[in-house]
């Protein structure tokens, strides 16, 4: 089990959206209300059914929409193995990293507001930022020099701060990140074995101090690096708005949109809806986050931007609805159509290096990744995944909306996330 979850910083969100030949199923399909009205969907439900069915998962659930229809749910299978409740809309998932765009959207809100600008410095905010370093040679030593380029909202939302991640760093930067417990998620009650332990995460004002403690990767804007950028926007947004971020979240996002289900900590009442998150090992599925006891029940240090969310297919999809919507759902409007498009668009900075890395071929959002026209994925598409498996888009130019749900580290064990796309794609051209 060990060996596996190593394999973590290898996680498949790389492959989100990218498989070859999708712009051109995309174009393919002009009637998508009339495929949705006939929902046969039998494409997606021999896929969902064979995973449960050969027990590589416990269970799996796919929600499909268009405009602001309601759902198609095509689901196989239970919360855990020893759990016998059937999965379905109101059933709980870790989605870890699909909690990126939240905050990133969350962000274009406040940019929405004037109380944010994309390219403002975040040392308006945290001063500590004021003066970065840059390391000269992250893989041998610490050694660095001041940076020329202030971090901005755009460069967390879009992972070119310049931060790092302990599930993507590596060397004495790493080291640092362990030992200052600079580690924005949460796995596992129990250490896992062989897998090292970081120094417990502190409060969200002592976070963002000792990621200021610590210099860059990179100079800001010029490399795609993976990162905690969203946790720490997570703050930015917080000393923005005056509010907690859990608290924005649930006010401004949440309670509008009549998302119910969306916990950073998971309440008793909710636990009998909580699935399993499982470590495929030798043709088992290993329990290293059951749901009787899991961590999401324990409040974490902050709410993390950037991967601590918990949420249900029903709550996720109107999320998704509200981006296809262009900010309003249903005739609640919770940000203004241009701040919603701009949230979906590429912000990454001009010339930024992203070969070899998961942005490859595409843009970046508010937190997600976009689509540019090419194998990577249409225009119009935004999205991302998560540690677990979870996996979500949106195509607003065609009026797609689409998730994916099941548990299991690390994601890329199975190609669920990264083919989830075209498989969408298919079912939706066999139907039209």
């Amino acid at each position: 089990m060990s060996k596996l979850l190593s394999q973590m910083p290898q996680m498949s969100r790389r492959h989100l959206l990218g498989s070859a030949g999708l712009l051109g199923l995309f174009a393919a399909m002009p009637g998508y209300a009339r495929a949705m009205a006939a929902g046969d969907f039998g494409l997606i439900r021999k896929q969902v059914e064979d995973y449960v069915a050969t027990r590589k998962v416990a269970g799996m659930l796919v929600s499909l929409g268009f405009g602001a229809q309601p759902a198609a749910l095509i689901g196989a299978g239970n919360l855990a193995l020893d759990i016998p409740t059937p999965v379905d809309a109101d059933s709980l998932w870790r989605v870890y990293s699909m909690t990126k765009p939240i905050t990133g959207m969350a962000a274009m809100m406040l940019v929405d507001q004037g109380k944010l600008k994309l390219d403002q410095p975040i040392a308006d905010f945290i001063p500590e930022f004021a003066q970065m370093k840059v390391l000269t040679d992250p893989a041998k030593n610490l050694e660095s020099v001041p940076a020329r380029t202030l971090i901005t909202p755009r460069h967390l939302m879009t992972h070119t701060a310049g931060l790092g991640y302990n599930i993507i760093t590596k060397g004495p930067l790493l080291e640092e990140y362990n030992k200052l417990g600079i580690n924005p998620a949460a796995v596992s009650k129990t250490p896992i074995p062989g897998f090292p332990m970081p120094a417990p995460t502190p409060a969200i004002d002592e976070f963002a101090r000792r990621v200021a403690s610590l210099p860059l990767i990179a100079e800001p804007g010029t490399v795609w690096s993976y990162s905690i950028g969203l946790d720490l926007l997570g703050y930015v947004i917080q000393i923005a708005s005056g509010m907690e971020f859990g608290a924005f979240l649930k006010k401004n996002m949440f309670d509008p949109l009549g998302m119910t289900s969306s916990y950073f900590t998971v309440p008793q009442t909710a636990v009998p809806r909580l699935s399993t998150n499982y470590a495929p090992f030798a043709g088992a599925l290993i329990p290293i986050d059951p749901a009787q006891d899991s961590i999401f029940t324990v409040p974490p240090a902050f709410p993390f931007g950037g991967a601590g969310l918990v949420s249900s297919a029903a709550d996720y999809d109107r999320f998704l609805a509200m981006l296809v919507g262009k900010g309003q759902l249903n005739g609640t409007r919770i940000m203004s159509e241009q701040a919603a498009l701009m949230g979906m668009s590429n912000l990454l900075p001009p010339g930024v290096e992203t070969k070899g890395t998961m942005a490859d071929g595409s843009g970046f959002g508010a937190g997600g990744r976009v689509g540019l026209g090419n194998d990577k994925g249409p225009v119009g598409t935004y999205g991302w995944g998560g540690a677990a498996g979870t996996v979500a888009f949106v195509d607003h130019v065609r009026g797609i909306r689409a998730s994916g749900y099941t548990q299991y580290m690390p994601s890329d064990t199975y190609p669920f996330q990264r083919e989830f796309p075209k498989m969408i794609a298919e079912q939706l051209q066999a139907m039209g």
